[in-house]
Protein backbone atom coordinates (compact mmCIF):
# COMPACT_ATOMS: atom_id res chain seq x y z
CA UNK A 1 0.00 0.00 0.00
CA UNK A 2 2.80 2.38 0.92
CA UNK A 3 4.59 1.51 -2.33
CA UNK A 4 1.47 2.34 -4.35
CA UNK A 5 1.08 5.63 -2.50
CA UNK A 6 4.71 6.48 -3.17
CA UNK A 7 4.35 5.61 -6.84
CA UNK A 8 1.26 7.77 -7.20
CA UNK A 9 3.05 10.66 -5.50
CA UNK A 10 6.01 10.32 -7.85
CA UNK A 11 3.73 10.25 -10.90
CA UNK A 12 1.83 13.30 -9.69
CA UNK A 13 5.05 15.19 -9.06
CA UNK A 14 6.33 14.13 -12.47
CA UNK A 15 3.14 15.32 -14.22
CA UNK A 16 3.31 18.62 -12.34
CA UNK A 17 6.94 19.05 -13.34
CA UNK A 18 6.29 18.44 -17.02
CA UNK A 19 3.23 20.68 -16.97
CA UNK A 20 5.18 23.49 -15.29
CA UNK A 21 8.10 22.99 -17.65
CA UNK A 22 5.81 23.07 -20.70
CA UNK A 23 4.30 26.30 -19.44
CA UNK A 24 7.74 27.87 -19.00
CA UNK A 25 8.71 26.80 -22.52
CA UNK A 26 5.56 28.42 -23.92
CA UNK A 27 6.21 31.62 -21.98
CA UNK A 28 9.78 31.73 -23.24
CA UNK A 29 8.72 31.86 -26.88
CA UNK A 30 5.67 34.03 -26.27
CA UNK A 31 8.14 36.75 -25.29
CA UNK A 32 9.25 36.95 -28.92
CA UNK A 33 5.85 38.49 -29.72
CA UNK A 34 6.54 42.16 -29.20
CA UNK A 35 5.04 45.57 -29.81
CA UNK A 36 8.15 46.49 -31.76
CA UNK A 37 7.79 43.65 -34.27
CA UNK A 38 4.03 44.03 -34.60
CA UNK A 39 4.44 47.70 -35.36
CA UNK A 40 7.25 47.08 -37.84
CA UNK A 41 5.15 44.64 -39.88
CA UNK A 42 1.94 46.65 -39.70
CA UNK A 43 3.63 49.89 -40.68
CA UNK A 44 4.37 48.23 -44.01
CA UNK A 45 1.22 46.12 -44.45
CA UNK A 46 -1.09 49.09 -43.79
CA UNK A 47 1.01 51.72 -45.55
CA UNK A 48 -0.33 54.00 -48.25
CA UNK A 49 2.04 52.35 -50.70
CA UNK A 50 -0.08 49.18 -50.58
CA UNK A 51 -3.22 51.15 -51.47
CA UNK A 52 -5.62 49.22 -49.27
CA UNK A 53 -4.63 45.74 -50.50
CA UNK A 54 -7.70 45.27 -52.67
CA UNK A 55 -8.21 41.67 -53.79
CA UNK A 56 -6.23 41.03 -56.95
CA UNK A 57 -4.47 44.38 -57.00
CA UNK A 58 -0.71 44.63 -57.68
CA UNK A 59 -0.30 46.09 -54.20
CA UNK A 60 -1.96 43.08 -52.61
CA UNK A 61 0.55 40.91 -54.45
CA UNK A 62 3.33 42.97 -52.81
CA UNK A 63 1.76 42.24 -49.42
CA UNK A 64 1.58 38.53 -50.27
CA UNK A 65 5.26 38.46 -51.21
CA UNK A 66 6.17 40.28 -47.99
CA UNK A 67 4.30 37.70 -45.89
CA UNK A 68 5.81 34.82 -47.89
CA UNK A 69 9.27 36.24 -47.29
CA UNK A 70 8.66 36.29 -43.53
CA UNK A 71 7.56 32.65 -43.62
CA UNK A 72 10.69 31.77 -45.58
CA UNK A 73 12.87 33.64 -43.09
CA UNK A 74 11.25 31.67 -40.27
CA UNK A 75 12.41 28.48 -41.94
CA UNK A 76 8.90 27.33 -42.82
CA UNK A 77 8.37 24.96 -45.71
CA UNK A 78 6.63 26.16 -48.87
CA UNK A 79 3.75 23.66 -48.99
CA UNK A 80 2.03 24.56 -52.25
CA UNK A 81 3.20 21.86 -54.67
CA UNK A 82 6.25 21.58 -52.45
CA UNK A 83 7.77 24.76 -53.85
CA UNK A 84 5.71 27.86 -53.05
CA UNK A 85 4.18 29.73 -50.15
CA UNK A 86 1.53 31.13 -52.51
CA UNK A 87 -1.69 29.27 -53.29
CA UNK A 88 -3.28 30.78 -56.39
CA UNK A 89 -6.96 31.33 -55.69
CA UNK A 90 -8.78 30.89 -58.98
CA UNK A 91 -11.08 33.91 -59.08
CA UNK A 92 -12.52 36.01 -61.86
CA UNK A 93 -13.96 39.50 -61.95
CA UNK A 94 -17.28 39.54 -63.75
CA UNK A 95 -18.66 42.88 -64.84
CA UNK A 96 -20.69 44.53 -67.58
CA UNK A 97 -19.38 46.24 -70.68
CA UNK A 98 -21.82 47.75 -73.21
CA UNK A 99 -25.25 47.46 -71.62
CA UNK A 100 -27.88 49.57 -73.31
CA UNK A 101 -31.31 49.70 -74.88
CA UNK A 102 -31.94 51.91 -77.93
CA UNK A 103 -35.23 53.28 -79.17
CA UNK A 104 -35.70 55.34 -82.31
CA UNK A 105 -35.02 58.51 -80.35
CA UNK A 106 -32.55 57.68 -77.62
CA UNK A 107 -30.02 55.31 -76.12
CA UNK A 108 -30.68 54.28 -72.50
CA UNK A 109 -27.87 52.89 -70.36
CA UNK A 110 -27.73 50.44 -67.46
CA UNK A 111 -27.48 52.14 -64.06
CA UNK A 112 -28.00 55.51 -65.69
CA UNK A 113 -31.54 55.04 -67.00
CA UNK A 114 -32.63 51.59 -65.82
CA UNK A 115 -31.72 48.85 -63.34
CA UNK A 116 -31.74 45.07 -63.57
CA UNK A 117 -33.52 42.35 -61.59
CA UNK A 118 -32.10 39.53 -63.70
CA UNK A 119 -29.56 39.72 -66.50
CA UNK A 120 -29.00 37.47 -69.49
CA UNK A 121 -25.96 38.34 -71.61
CA UNK A 122 -26.55 39.38 -75.22
CA UNK A 123 -23.00 39.95 -76.48
CA UNK A 124 -24.13 41.25 -79.86
CA UNK A 125 -26.65 44.02 -80.40
CA UNK A 126 -30.04 42.48 -81.21
CA UNK A 127 -33.27 43.96 -82.50
CA UNK A 128 -36.63 43.06 -80.91
CA UNK A 129 -40.24 44.12 -81.11
CA UNK A 130 -41.83 45.18 -77.83
CA UNK A 131 -45.27 44.04 -76.67
CA UNK A 132 -47.16 45.71 -73.83
CA UNK A 133 -49.09 43.30 -71.58
CA UNK A 134 -50.55 45.47 -68.82
CA UNK A 135 -49.57 43.97 -65.47
CA UNK A 136 -48.23 40.83 -67.13
CA UNK A 137 -50.47 38.53 -65.08
CA UNK A 138 -52.21 35.44 -66.38
CA UNK A 139 -55.52 34.80 -64.63
CA UNK A 140 -59.09 33.99 -65.70
CA UNK A 141 -60.30 37.29 -64.23
CA UNK A 142 -57.54 39.42 -65.72
CA UNK A 143 -55.44 37.86 -68.48
CA UNK A 144 -53.00 40.32 -69.99
CA UNK A 145 -51.54 37.66 -72.26
CA UNK A 146 -54.82 36.45 -73.76
CA UNK A 147 -54.60 38.61 -76.88
CA UNK A 148 -50.86 39.27 -76.90
CA UNK A 149 -48.42 37.32 -79.02
CA UNK A 150 -45.04 37.63 -77.33
CA UNK A 151 -42.96 34.75 -78.67
CA UNK A 152 -39.51 36.03 -79.63
CA UNK A 153 -40.34 39.56 -78.44
CA UNK A 154 -39.61 41.77 -75.42
CA UNK A 155 -42.53 41.97 -73.00
CA UNK A 156 -43.27 45.26 -71.22
CA UNK A 157 -45.46 45.30 -68.10
CA UNK A 158 -46.31 47.46 -65.13
CA UNK A 159 -44.39 46.61 -61.97
CA UNK A 160 -46.27 45.30 -58.94
CA UNK A 161 -49.82 44.03 -58.67
CA UNK A 162 -53.23 45.52 -59.57
CA UNK A 163 -54.98 46.74 -56.40
CA UNK A 164 -58.41 48.29 -56.01
CA UNK A 165 -58.93 51.53 -54.10
CA UNK A 166 -59.56 49.60 -50.88
CA UNK A 167 -56.24 47.77 -51.29
CA UNK A 168 -57.81 44.45 -52.32
CA UNK A 169 -57.02 42.52 -55.48
CA UNK A 170 -59.35 42.38 -58.43
CA UNK A 171 -58.08 38.95 -59.35
CA UNK A 172 -60.30 36.23 -57.89
CA UNK A 173 -59.40 33.26 -60.01
CA UNK A 174 -55.87 32.87 -58.64
CA UNK A 175 -55.86 31.24 -55.21
CA UNK A 176 -52.16 32.11 -54.80
CA UNK A 177 -52.64 35.82 -55.31
CA UNK A 178 -50.77 36.58 -52.08
CA UNK A 179 -47.53 35.82 -53.90
CA UNK A 180 -47.94 39.03 -55.89
CA UNK A 181 -47.57 41.10 -52.73
CA UNK A 182 -44.08 39.75 -52.07
CA UNK A 183 -40.92 41.67 -52.91
CA UNK A 184 -39.98 39.10 -55.54
CA UNK A 185 -43.28 39.23 -57.43
CA UNK A 186 -41.28 40.10 -60.54
CA UNK A 187 -40.11 36.49 -60.60
CA UNK A 188 -43.70 35.35 -61.17
CA UNK A 189 -43.97 37.73 -64.09
CA UNK A 190 -40.63 36.55 -65.43
CA UNK A 191 -41.76 32.91 -65.28
CA UNK A 192 -44.94 33.74 -67.18
CA UNK A 193 -43.09 35.73 -69.84
CA UNK A 194 -40.56 32.93 -70.31
CA UNK A 195 -43.31 30.34 -70.63
CA UNK A 196 -44.80 32.40 -73.48
CA UNK A 197 -41.49 32.47 -75.37
CA UNK A 198 -40.53 36.09 -74.66
CA UNK A 199 -36.86 37.07 -74.89
CA UNK A 200 -36.83 39.59 -72.03
CA UNK A 201 -39.10 41.52 -69.69
CA UNK A 202 -39.17 45.28 -69.06
CA UNK A 203 -41.01 46.37 -65.92
CA UNK A 204 -42.29 49.93 -65.75
CA UNK A 205 -41.46 51.11 -62.24
CA UNK A 206 -44.39 51.80 -59.93
CA UNK A 207 -42.37 54.63 -58.40
CA UNK A 208 -42.77 58.22 -59.47
CA UNK A 209 -40.28 59.78 -61.86
CA UNK A 210 -38.56 61.53 -58.94
CA UNK A 211 -38.46 58.42 -56.74
CA UNK A 212 -37.01 56.28 -59.54
CA UNK A 213 -34.30 58.88 -60.16
CA UNK A 214 -33.34 58.53 -56.49
CA UNK A 215 -33.10 54.76 -56.90
CA UNK A 216 -30.79 55.24 -59.87
CA UNK A 217 -28.59 57.59 -57.86
CA UNK A 218 -28.45 55.11 -54.98
CA UNK A 219 -27.33 52.39 -57.39
CA UNK A 220 -24.73 54.73 -58.84
CA UNK A 221 -23.39 55.40 -55.35
CA UNK A 222 -23.13 51.66 -54.72
CA UNK A 223 -21.40 51.27 -58.08
CA UNK A 224 -18.92 53.97 -57.14
CA UNK A 225 -18.22 52.29 -53.80
CA UNK A 226 -18.07 48.66 -54.87
CA UNK A 227 -17.51 48.83 -58.63
CA UNK A 228 -19.65 47.39 -61.39
CA UNK A 229 -17.86 44.06 -61.20
CA UNK A 230 -17.91 41.26 -58.66
CA UNK A 231 -15.21 38.78 -57.83
CA UNK A 232 -16.08 35.12 -57.40
CA UNK A 233 -14.90 31.63 -58.24
CA UNK A 234 -13.96 30.86 -61.83
CA UNK A 235 -15.12 27.28 -61.32
CA UNK A 236 -18.68 28.34 -60.53
CA UNK A 237 -21.56 29.29 -62.78
CA UNK A 238 -21.84 33.05 -63.17
CA UNK A 239 -23.99 34.01 -60.15
CA UNK A 240 -25.19 37.26 -61.76
CA UNK A 241 -26.24 35.87 -65.11
CA UNK A 242 -29.42 34.03 -65.89
CA UNK A 243 -31.12 32.85 -69.04
CA UNK A 244 -33.62 35.69 -69.01
CA UNK A 245 -33.27 39.46 -68.60
CA UNK A 246 -35.65 41.46 -66.41
CA UNK A 247 -35.00 45.21 -66.46
CA UNK A 248 -36.85 47.85 -64.47
CA UNK A 249 -37.31 51.10 -66.36
CA UNK A 250 -38.61 54.47 -65.21
CA UNK A 251 -41.86 56.00 -66.43
CA UNK A 252 -39.96 58.59 -68.51
CA UNK A 253 -38.08 55.86 -70.36
CA UNK A 254 -41.32 53.89 -70.82
CA UNK A 255 -43.05 56.95 -72.27
CA UNK A 256 -40.22 57.43 -74.76
CA UNK A 257 -40.28 53.74 -75.61
CA UNK A 258 -43.95 53.86 -76.65
CA UNK A 259 -44.10 57.44 -78.00
CA UNK A 260 -46.49 58.51 -75.27
CA UNK A 261 -46.41 60.59 -72.09
CA UNK A 262 -46.04 59.83 -68.39
CA UNK A 263 -49.55 61.16 -67.85
CA UNK A 264 -51.00 58.78 -70.45
CA UNK A 265 -49.15 55.88 -68.82
CA UNK A 266 -50.74 56.76 -65.47
CA UNK A 267 -54.22 56.70 -67.03
CA UNK A 268 -53.48 53.33 -68.63
CA UNK A 269 -52.23 51.97 -65.32
CA UNK A 270 -55.52 52.88 -63.65
CA UNK A 271 -57.44 51.10 -66.40
CA UNK A 272 -55.24 48.02 -65.97
CA UNK A 273 -56.50 47.55 -62.41
CA UNK A 274 -59.96 46.52 -63.62
CA UNK A 275 -59.39 45.13 -67.11
CA UNK A 276 -56.80 43.84 -69.51
CA UNK A 277 -55.00 46.58 -71.43
CA UNK A 278 -52.66 44.40 -73.44
CA UNK A 279 -51.65 45.83 -76.83
CA UNK A 280 -53.01 49.28 -75.96
CA UNK A 281 -49.55 50.75 -76.51
CA UNK A 282 -48.11 50.81 -80.00
CA UNK A 283 -45.53 48.11 -80.66
CA UNK A 284 -42.03 49.51 -81.03
CA UNK A 285 -38.69 48.15 -82.17
CA UNK A 286 -35.74 48.35 -79.79
CA UNK A 287 -32.10 47.36 -79.95
CA UNK A 288 -30.45 45.84 -76.92
CA UNK A 289 -26.93 44.77 -76.01
CA UNK A 290 -25.78 43.20 -72.73
CA UNK A 291 -22.07 42.55 -72.80
CA UNK A 292 -20.60 40.41 -70.01
CA UNK A 293 -16.93 40.88 -69.17
CA UNK A 294 -14.90 38.21 -67.39
CA UNK A 295 -11.33 38.91 -66.30
CA UNK A 296 -9.01 36.62 -64.32
CA UNK A 297 -7.97 37.85 -60.88
CA UNK A 298 -4.43 37.10 -59.73
CA UNK A 299 -4.60 36.67 -55.97
CA UNK A 300 -3.15 34.26 -53.43
CA UNK A 301 -3.49 32.67 -50.03
CA UNK A 302 -0.09 32.76 -48.32
CA UNK A 303 0.95 29.60 -46.46
CA UNK A 304 3.82 28.83 -44.10
CA UNK A 305 4.20 25.22 -42.90
CA UNK A 306 6.04 23.94 -39.86
CA UNK A 307 6.20 20.17 -39.66
CA UNK A 308 5.56 18.66 -36.24
CA UNK A 309 7.21 15.72 -34.51
CA UNK A 310 5.42 12.59 -33.32
CA UNK A 311 1.95 13.85 -34.35
CA UNK A 312 2.99 15.61 -37.54
CA UNK A 313 0.11 14.16 -39.56
CA UNK A 314 -2.29 16.32 -37.56
CA UNK A 315 -2.49 20.02 -38.37
CA UNK A 316 -3.32 23.19 -36.44
CA UNK A 317 -4.11 26.22 -38.60
CA UNK A 318 -3.80 29.89 -37.63
CA UNK A 319 -5.45 32.30 -40.07
CA UNK A 320 -6.18 35.94 -40.84
CA UNK A 321 -7.13 37.78 -44.01
CA UNK A 322 -4.70 40.25 -45.51
CA UNK A 323 -6.93 41.86 -48.14
CA UNK A 324 -8.91 45.04 -47.59
CA UNK A 325 -11.09 47.25 -49.79
CA UNK A 326 -8.58 49.31 -51.74
CA UNK A 327 -9.12 52.92 -52.85
CA UNK A 328 -12.36 54.85 -53.30
CA UNK A 329 -12.61 58.47 -54.47
CA UNK A 330 -8.85 58.78 -54.15
CA UNK A 331 -8.96 57.78 -50.47
CA UNK A 332 -6.90 54.80 -49.35
CA UNK A 333 -8.62 52.34 -47.03
CA UNK A 334 -5.50 51.02 -45.29
CA UNK A 335 -7.28 48.49 -43.09
CA UNK A 336 -4.76 48.68 -40.25
CA UNK A 337 -7.13 46.98 -37.84
CA UNK A 338 -9.17 45.15 -40.47
CA UNK A 339 -7.26 43.00 -40.89
CA UNK A 340 -3.68 44.25 -40.85
CA UNK A 341 -3.74 43.61 -37.11
CA UNK A 342 -4.67 39.96 -37.61
CA UNK A 343 -2.16 39.52 -40.41
CA UNK A 344 0.82 40.74 -38.40
CA UNK A 345 -0.38 38.81 -35.35
CA UNK A 346 -0.20 35.65 -37.45
CA UNK A 347 3.35 36.60 -38.42
CA UNK A 348 4.36 37.08 -34.80
CA UNK A 349 2.73 33.85 -33.59
CA UNK A 350 4.45 32.09 -36.49
CA UNK A 351 7.80 33.56 -35.48
CA UNK A 352 7.33 32.33 -31.91
CA UNK A 353 6.79 28.79 -33.19
CA UNK A 354 9.79 29.21 -35.48
CA UNK A 355 12.05 30.24 -32.59
CA UNK A 356 10.84 27.26 -30.59
CA UNK A 357 11.59 24.90 -33.48
CA UNK A 358 15.06 26.34 -33.99
CA UNK A 359 15.78 25.74 -30.29
CA UNK A 360 14.76 22.09 -30.49
CA UNK A 361 11.17 22.58 -29.28
CA UNK A 362 9.18 21.85 -32.40
CA UNK A 363 5.45 21.35 -31.79
CA UNK A 364 4.17 17.79 -31.79
CA UNK A 365 1.52 18.59 -34.37
CA UNK A 366 2.26 20.41 -37.58
CA UNK A 367 1.38 24.07 -37.89
CA UNK A 368 0.00 25.93 -40.89
CA UNK A 369 0.05 29.71 -40.77
CA UNK A 370 -2.13 31.13 -43.50
CA UNK A 371 -3.14 34.65 -44.51
CA UNK A 372 -6.06 34.42 -46.90
CA UNK A 373 -7.32 36.63 -49.67
CA UNK A 374 -10.80 37.76 -50.68
CA UNK A 375 -12.39 37.91 -47.23
CA UNK A 376 -13.86 41.28 -48.06
CA UNK A 377 -15.39 39.80 -51.22
CA UNK A 378 -17.21 37.04 -49.36
CA UNK A 379 -14.69 34.84 -47.47
CA UNK A 380 -13.40 33.65 -50.85
CA UNK A 381 -9.79 32.76 -49.98
CA UNK A 382 -10.66 30.54 -47.03
CA UNK A 383 -13.49 28.94 -48.97
CA UNK A 384 -11.10 28.19 -51.82
CA UNK A 385 -8.68 26.57 -49.38
CA UNK A 386 -11.28 24.22 -47.91
CA UNK A 387 -12.37 23.34 -51.46
CA UNK A 388 -8.75 22.77 -52.50
CA UNK A 389 -6.93 21.97 -49.26
CA UNK A 390 -3.15 21.65 -49.32
CA UNK A 391 -3.46 19.30 -46.35
CA UNK A 392 -6.38 16.90 -45.76
CA UNK A 393 -9.26 18.53 -43.91
CA UNK A 394 -9.76 15.35 -41.90
CA UNK A 395 -6.25 15.85 -40.51
CA UNK A 396 -6.96 19.46 -39.53
CA UNK A 397 -7.43 19.74 -35.77
CA UNK A 398 -8.72 23.32 -35.60
CA UNK A 399 -8.55 26.79 -37.09
CA UNK A 400 -7.68 29.77 -34.90
CA UNK A 401 -8.72 32.90 -36.75
CA UNK A 402 -7.62 36.47 -36.01
CA UNK A 403 -9.66 39.29 -37.55
CA UNK A 404 -9.30 42.76 -35.98
CA UNK A 405 -7.33 42.68 -32.71
CA UNK A 406 -5.70 46.11 -32.61
CA UNK A 407 -8.38 48.45 -31.27
CA UNK A 408 -10.96 48.98 -28.53
CA UNK A 409 -14.68 49.19 -29.18
CA UNK A 410 -17.01 51.61 -27.39
CA UNK A 411 -18.25 48.91 -25.03
CA UNK A 412 -14.78 48.52 -23.51
CA UNK A 413 -13.47 52.08 -23.53
CA UNK A 414 -11.89 52.90 -20.17
CA UNK A 415 -11.99 49.28 -19.07
CA UNK A 416 -9.31 46.61 -18.81
CA UNK A 417 -7.82 44.39 -21.48
CA UNK A 418 -10.31 42.20 -23.32
CA UNK A 419 -10.96 40.23 -26.48
CA UNK A 420 -14.14 38.89 -27.99
CA UNK A 421 -13.94 35.16 -28.66
CA UNK A 422 -16.48 33.61 -30.99
CA UNK A 423 -17.11 29.97 -31.88
CA UNK A 424 -14.69 28.28 -29.50
CA UNK A 425 -17.46 26.13 -27.97
CA UNK A 426 -19.40 25.42 -31.15
CA UNK A 427 -17.73 22.18 -32.16
CA UNK A 428 -15.27 21.21 -29.42
CA UNK A 429 -15.70 21.67 -25.68
CA UNK A 430 -12.01 20.82 -25.31
CA UNK A 431 -10.95 23.74 -27.50
CA UNK A 432 -13.08 26.06 -25.41
CA UNK A 433 -11.71 24.62 -22.15
CA UNK A 434 -8.15 25.03 -23.41
CA UNK A 435 -8.83 28.69 -24.21
CA UNK A 436 -10.14 29.33 -20.70
CA UNK A 437 -7.22 27.46 -19.14
CA UNK A 438 -4.50 29.16 -21.16
CA UNK A 439 -5.93 32.60 -20.55
CA UNK A 440 -6.05 31.95 -16.80
CA UNK A 441 -2.44 30.79 -16.72
CA UNK A 442 -0.84 33.61 -18.70
CA UNK A 443 -1.53 37.23 -17.77
CA UNK A 444 -5.30 36.83 -18.21
CA UNK A 445 -7.50 39.29 -20.06
CA UNK A 446 -11.29 39.50 -20.15
CA UNK A 447 -12.74 36.95 -22.55
CA UNK A 448 -16.00 38.43 -23.82
CA UNK A 449 -18.37 35.89 -25.36
CA UNK A 450 -21.38 38.12 -26.02
CA UNK A 451 -21.12 37.74 -29.81
CA UNK A 452 -20.92 33.98 -29.43
CA UNK A 453 -24.68 33.92 -28.90
CA UNK A 454 -26.24 32.23 -31.96
CA UNK A 455 -29.07 34.78 -31.79
CA UNK A 456 -26.71 37.76 -31.93
CA UNK A 457 -28.00 40.03 -34.72
CA UNK A 458 -24.47 40.94 -35.86
CA UNK A 459 -23.85 37.32 -36.94
CA UNK A 460 -20.09 37.75 -36.53
CA UNK A 461 -19.66 33.99 -36.29
CA UNK A 462 -20.60 33.74 -39.96
CA UNK A 463 -18.62 36.77 -41.15
CA UNK A 464 -14.95 35.80 -41.01
CA UNK A 465 -12.76 33.06 -42.45
CA UNK A 466 -13.03 30.57 -39.58
CA UNK A 467 -16.59 29.86 -40.68
CA UNK A 468 -15.49 27.99 -43.80
CA UNK A 469 -13.60 25.58 -41.53
CA UNK A 470 -16.52 25.29 -39.11
CA UNK A 471 -18.80 24.34 -42.01
CA UNK A 472 -16.49 21.38 -42.52
CA UNK A 473 -16.79 20.29 -38.86
CA UNK A 474 -13.35 21.68 -37.95
CA UNK A 475 -13.32 23.37 -34.50
CA UNK A 476 -12.64 27.10 -34.59
CA UNK A 477 -11.88 30.03 -32.32
CA UNK A 478 -12.28 33.55 -33.65
CA UNK A 479 -10.49 36.49 -31.94
CA UNK A 480 -12.01 39.92 -32.54
CA UNK A 481 -11.86 43.37 -30.88
CA UNK A 482 -15.29 44.53 -32.08
CA UNK A 483 -16.16 47.31 -34.51
CA UNK A 484 -15.37 51.00 -34.13
CA UNK A 485 -15.96 54.27 -35.99
CA UNK A 486 -13.02 53.61 -38.32
CA UNK A 487 -14.29 50.21 -39.44
CA UNK A 488 -14.21 50.14 -43.26
CA UNK A 489 -13.25 53.79 -43.36
CA UNK A 490 -10.14 55.49 -44.80
CA UNK A 491 -9.28 56.42 -41.19
CA UNK A 492 -8.42 52.84 -40.16
CA UNK A 493 -4.73 53.69 -39.90
CA UNK A 494 -1.66 52.44 -38.03
CA UNK A 495 -1.60 55.54 -35.83
CA UNK A 496 -4.78 54.37 -34.09
CA UNK A 497 -3.60 50.83 -33.30
CA UNK A 498 -3.13 49.97 -29.62
CA UNK A 499 -0.08 47.76 -29.97
CA UNK A 500 0.20 46.87 -26.29
CA UNK A 501 -3.28 45.34 -26.38
CA UNK A 502 -2.55 43.63 -29.66
CA UNK A 503 0.58 42.05 -28.19
CA UNK A 504 -1.41 40.51 -25.31
CA UNK A 505 -4.05 39.19 -27.69
CA UNK A 506 -1.45 37.67 -30.02
CA UNK A 507 0.23 35.99 -27.07
CA UNK A 508 -3.08 34.43 -26.03
CA UNK A 509 -3.47 33.05 -29.55
CA UNK A 510 0.05 31.63 -29.29
CA UNK A 511 -0.65 29.95 -25.94
CA UNK A 512 -3.84 28.40 -27.26
CA UNK A 513 -2.17 27.18 -30.46
CA UNK A 514 0.80 25.85 -28.48
CA UNK A 515 -1.46 23.88 -26.16
CA UNK A 516 -3.55 22.40 -28.98
CA UNK A 517 -0.42 21.50 -30.94
CA UNK A 518 1.33 19.78 -28.02
CA UNK A 519 -1.41 18.01 -26.05
CA UNK A 520 -1.39 14.22 -25.88
CA UNK A 521 -4.71 13.67 -27.58
CA UNK A 522 -6.30 15.54 -30.43
CA UNK A 523 -9.19 17.73 -29.32
CA UNK A 524 -12.49 16.00 -29.93
CA UNK A 525 -15.42 17.22 -31.97
CA UNK A 526 -18.20 16.63 -29.48
CA UNK A 527 -20.87 19.16 -30.34
CA UNK A 528 -22.45 20.83 -33.32
CA UNK A 529 -23.90 24.22 -32.51
CA UNK A 530 -23.05 25.95 -35.77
Amino acid sequence: MKKNTLLISILCLSATFFQTNAQKIAEKYAKTITVKDLKKHLTFIASDSLKGRDTGSPEQKVAAEYIAKQFSNYGFKAPVNGKSHLQLVDLVKRGWGDFYLKTKNKEFKYLSDFIANSISPMPQEENFETVFVGYGIEDKALNDYESAKVNGKIVVAFEGEPRLADGSYLISGNTEMSKWSKGDAWKEKMATAKSKGAKALLLISKQSVEEFEKVIKQRQTMLKRFGNARINFAEEKDPQSSDFAVLTIGQTMAADLFNTTVAELSILKEKAITKSVANQLEKQSVKIKIERTVLPVETYNVLGYLEGTDKKDELVIVTSHYDHVGVTDGKIYNGADDDGSGTVSVLEVAQAFSEAAKSGNKPRRSMLFMTVTGEEKGLLGSEYYVRHPVFPLESTVCDINIDMVGRTDKEHEGKGDYIYVIGSDKLSSELHASLIEQNAKHNPIDLDFRFNDPNDPNRFYYRSDHYNFAKNKIPVAFFFNGVHDDYHQPTDDVEKIEFDKMEKRAKLVFYLAWNIANRDKRIVVDSDKK
